[in-house]
């Protein structure tokens, strides 16, 4: 046998052997893919959340949003926060304060007070062109605590988005973990963030995994490439949802095949940027979990119609 034959005899020989471990392991693991279901994940599906409070038609992230968001009845709310100057934790989701206030700078060299001076409704425009809530007393930037607080009724989706080689976001998942318990909020909210860092340090603090825990992008990621590539049953993260856009780069990622394989694991499927009611219909029938919206009214028309089906 020539060198090269002996080279190609090898690989194909190494190739067979990865492929049967591989189909072993599948098979092998096929039962231990189910995770338990957190508190925050057993009330009656499907969720309907609002996106920062109903970004589209409230101020997002504002008491004017969520007191709205509330008034629809939806399930509760998609939040970010980022640490202040003073390490306050606040409910926002931009590094800098110019898109939604009358400000300018980065949060982080704000203290919450100078946050909390801003005006939050101030760009925001309405669907006729408008601009309503320029100086309105409840278009303030507010603390998580504030938040879990004045809504003791609504489940909240908190995305940690400091990034985590700042200092800020060193310490934002200890900070956050600090606020969950200080108000006695563990069943109800969900922890994310694009982030596996931000996911590891929060997963860290969170001893006795009684707060739910969503997928960091590349997770996410890795579990879609398990799933389509037949290796489903190897994946091993820890998140209890995904939640995804509906389409990423070309890709639909609304699909029975996916929502199916997350729904077998005990993974609750989520997609945000759901601002139809159509669309809200076809994906619960699917077996979506949760629905993200930027228009709390749609999601409102949505558990109506679905509720008395």
């Amino acid at each position: 046998m020539t060198k090269t034959r002996r080279i190609l005899t090898g690989s194909i020989i190494g190739i067979a052997s990865l492929m049967s471990g591989a189909i072993y392991m599948t098979n092998k693991t096929k039962a231990l893919q189910k995770r338990d279901i957190k508190p925050f994940f057993q009330h009656d599906a499907p969720y309907v959340f609002s996106h920062r409070g109903g970004m589209q038609e409230r101020p997002e992230s504002t008491a004017l949003a969520f007191d709205y968001s509330s008034s629809m009845g939806l399930t509760g709310f998609e939040t970010d926060i980022r640490l202040t100057k003073d390490e306050q934790v606040i409910v926002f989701h931009d590094a800098t304060v110019d898109r939604t206030t009358n400000g300018s700078g980065y949060v982080a060299d704000h203290t919450l007070s100078e946050l909390q001076a801003l005006d939050a409704g101030y760009r925001f425009t309405d669907i006729n062109g408008n601009k309503p809530y320029q100086n309105h007393p409840k278009a303030k930037i507010m603390t998580m605590d504030t938040l879990l607080q004045n809504y003791p009724d609504q489940l909240v989706n908190i995305d940690i988005k400091d990034h985590p080689d700042s200092y800020e976001g060193h310490i934002a998942p200890a900070r956050l973990y600090e606020v969950i318990k200080r108000n006695h909020a563990e069943s109800r909210v969900l922890v994310t963030s694009f982030y596996k860092e931000q996911i590891a340090r929060f997963n860290a603090l969170n001893h006795h995994g009684e707060i739910a825990i969503g997928a960091s992008q590349a997770e996410v990621t890795e579990g879609i490439l398990k799933c389509y590539s037949g290796l489903g049953p190897l994946y091993r993260g820890t998140a209890d949802t995904f939640q995804m856009p509906t389409v990423h780069k070309g890709l639909v990622l609304t699909q029975r095949k996916l929502v199916a394989w997350l729904n077998k694991q005990n993974i609750a499927p989520g997609f945000y940027g759901v601002n139809n009611v159509d669309q809200m219909v076809d994906l619960a029938n699917m077996g979506v979990h949760t629905l993200v919206t930027d228009r709390p009214k749609v999601g409102k028309q949505f558990l109506s119609f679905y509720r008395n089906k």
